[in-house]
């Protein structure tokens, strides 16, 4: 069997998704491969601290040694959700090496949401 080669990126995107419970953190190379990922919880946080901003800086910091060591160093941050995580991920990601080139929001709204609930009748 063939060993794995691992591959050299230089320019890579880095999801977060920051929640009420969890941070999730995934990087992927510019055409969407992931290269590495974790989370809050798997950097070993449980329950309520997995909410943290620390837990978050944490779980940022694990991912992007390992992103480092495929050879990474721009990236473009896509932030998704409302948590506690969202700017302690930036800052993070700056002091762990990589270049950020750009920061987008990827936060779904909804148009027009959900149909109400039926009327009370009384």
């Amino acid at each position: 069997m063939a060993t794995k080669v691992k591959r050299i990126v230089e320019k890579g995107r880095v999801y977060v998704t920051a929640t009420f419970n969890n941070t999730i953190v995934t990087i992927t190379d510019e055409s969407g491969n992931t290269l590495c990922w974790g989370s809050s919880g798997a950097v070993g946080f449980k329950g309520a601290r997995k909410a943290t901003p620390f837990a978050a800086t944490s779980a940022v910091e694990s991912v992007a040694k390992k992103a480092i060591m495929y050879g990474l160093k721009e990236v473009e941050v896509y932030i998704k959700g409302p948590g506690a995580g969202r700017d302690p991920a930036l800052r993070a990601l700056r002091s762990a090496g990589l270049q950020i080139k750009m920061i987008a929001d990827v936060t779904p709204m909804p148009h027009n949401g959900v149909r109400p609930k039926k009327k009370r009748r009384i």
